[in-house]
């Protein structure tokens, strides 16, 4: 089942459709991936996490789960058994390579049925963010909520203009390519949720569109290439193997050109117009409600109180990005976060889904829902082997509870500032994803 779509779209989400699935070289996986064939199997599912607290998790008997893209689950990646061993999912190699203090686990989920291939689009949370910041906004004292909602407004006063020139995109217009990228960079900035947007466009256009030899292989075995845009985020923006913060991910026309010549010298010369459809549609499908024209509504000179309604999708992500901001976020982050994932653990429920996927993409990204009431799951520690191989090594006496790790990764800085405000706009950065 579709989500309802604003009105006025040059492109429905059939055209996208059939095209990303039909005419890319890698788009049969959106249906077909190893990891959705696994779902719809209704077998048990072999997973891959890392940590580095093992041996709280040991001692504490607790297994925790953190927010992000997932929302509420514990970040895991697939793991395919072969007569060798577990072979990881080309995400989970990634992970294990770039993390090497940490140690892997292997979680079997033993499902009640075949588990419908419904994942979380992070893009699309904006207006359970706004929901969520208006029913707890009592938390926040006056002059907190007062700098939200300044920030906010200067936000979208800052980018109306880009705003506007994607929902015309959107709805048909034709901006020149590098016009229109240039003035994405310069946007993203002021509304940081952009930033998301247009590393998830990237992201999609390299793993469908990539022919690489590296890429064939792991298509050969139902996966999407990953280190593609892991590449392209680490050229992009320095120290984002510090802190991967997509606000800060806004290259010019002449910078993204050559990131994909990096990549994929021959991705590159379609790359901006493809950016410009794609995220032209994408924005307007998540930023606004489905009951707005997309070809009349303006965010210039728009009040917030009326964009609220308008734009929810929009609004809820600025709002949800400013809040990580404030000084006392870390002691705010529980309440609002635990929120959203009651209301996920909740759907994921009746929906009969116990390990979620991120759903832009089948890209790997899996997570396991900490209180389904119907699955079983076990975990053992691993061991990695020469050949890159996953072997159990000790089961692990553990249990997940409906408790969020204390997982908290603000920006380092902001790069475009607001008028001076009397509360800080940073805190002392804390490793760790931004989602």
């Amino acid at each position: 089942m579709q989500r309802p779509a604003p009105a006025s779209l040059a492109e429905s989400e059939d055209d996208w459709r059939r095209y990303l699935e039909g005419d890319t070289p890698n788009g049969w996986m959106i249906q077909r991936s190893a990891m959705t064939e696994a779902l719809a199997s209704g077998r048990p599912m072999y997973l891959l996490h890392t940590t580095k607290d093992i041996a709280a998790i040991r001692t504490s008997g607790e297994l925790y789960v953190s927010t992000g893209c997932l929302v509420g689950a514990l970040y895991c990646s697939p793991l395919a058994r072969q007569r060798e061993g577990w072979r990881p999912h080309n995400l989970g190699a990634y992970l294990m390579q770039t993390k090497p203090s940490t140690t892997p686990m292997i979680f079997e989920v033993i499902p009640d049925a075949p588990i419908p291939t419904k994942g979380v689009d992070y893009l699309h949370l904006g207006a359970i963010h706004l929901r969520t910041y208006l029913r707890y906004q009592s938390l926040l004292t006056r002059a907190e909520n007062d700098q939200l909602d300044r920030a906010v407004r200067a936000g979208l006063s800052a980018a109306a203009v880009f705003l506007d020139t994607a929902l015309r995109n959107a709805a048909g217009s034709a901006t020149a390519a590098r016009e229109f990228i240039d003035q994405l960079a310069a946007a993203v900035p002021a509304v940081p949720f952009l930033g998301y947007l247009y590393f998830e466009v990237l992201s999609e256009y390299l793993m469908l569109h990539s022919t690489t030899p590296e890429t064939k292989k792991y298509a050969q075995v139902g996966e999407l290439n990953n280190w593609l845009y892991k590449r392209l985020a680490f050229a992009a923006v320095d120290g984002m193997h510090q802190l991967f913060d997509l606000a800060r991910f806004h290259p010019r026309h002449q910078q993204l050109v050559q990131l994909i010549d990096g990549v994929e010298p021959a991705l590159a010369p379609g790359v901006a117009e493809y950016v410009r459809r794609r995220l032209s549609h994408l924005f307007a499908r998540t930023a606004l409600h489905p009951s707005q024209d997309t070809a009349s509504v303006t965010f210039q000179g728009a009040d917030l109180s009326t964009l609220r309604h308008v734009a929810p999708g929009l609004i809820g992500q600025m709002f949800f990005r400013e809040l990580r901001y404030m000084q006392r976020y870390r002691q705010l982050y529980h309440c609002f976060e635990k929120a959203k994932a009651l209301e996920a653990w909740a759907y994921w429920n009746h929906e009969r889904i116990p390990t979620p996927f991120n759903g832009i993409l089948p890209k790997g990204e899996i997570g396991i829902h900490p209180v389904y009431p119907r699955s079983a799951v076990r975990v053992w520690t691993a061991k990695r082997d020469s050949n890159g191989f996953l072997h159990p090594a000790q089961e692990v006496t553990a249990v997940f509870t409906p408790h969020l790790a204390s997982w908290w990764a603000p920006p380092r800085h902001r790069e475009w500032k607001t008028t001076p405000d009397p509360l800080p706009a940073h805190q002392t950065p804390v490793e760790g994803i931004s989602a």
